[in-house]
């Protein structure tokens, strides 16, 4: 359970200082990539995305030669691939609040240490919305 908690600890601060390092905690950053027919697009969050694609292909392919983790029983992987209504629904929802805000929950996380007063509102509303999400999807 302990080393569960530090693994989770050491990725998420790698994370938060991989999305400070790159920028991506910037809203004006985030909004400059959107804006694509404004004339200030921003490219750097292509050049992110871009760039996590190799360690992720890297991760699937150590994954599939595992029969699990290195501190969990068994990989926790999403059992459908569908697409339907509830996930086109959530991409949408995600978008705009992405697209007003300029930012997204981990970024939003990261920016509580940065400038905790401008986040502090987005952070709740996302809390709410997972509360929401909990009550409304049980045993689906």
């Amino acid at each position: 359970m302990i080393l569960r908690v530090v693994i989770a600890l050491v990725a998420g601060a790698v994370f938060g200082v991989g999305l400070t390092l790159s920028g991506m905690v910037d809203p004006m950053r985030v909004r400059g990539f959107l804006d694509l027919f404004g004339g200030a697009w921003d490219p750097t969050l292509a050049f992110v995305m871009a760039g996590a694609l190799l360690p992720m292909a890297c991760a699937w392919l150590v994954q599939r030669r595992l029969k699990a983790p290195l501190a969990a029983p068994a990989f926790s992987l999403p059992e459908t691939r569908a697409i339907d209504g509830r996930l086109l629904g959530g991409a949408v929802l995600f978008g705009i609040g992405w697209g007003i805000a300029g930012i997204c929950p981990g970024p939003a996380l990261a920016d509580l240490a940065l400038r905790p007063m401008p986040t502090v509102l987005f952070v709740g509303a996302m809390l709410l919305g997972f509360g929401l999400h909990a009550l409304t999807n049980r045993e689906r």
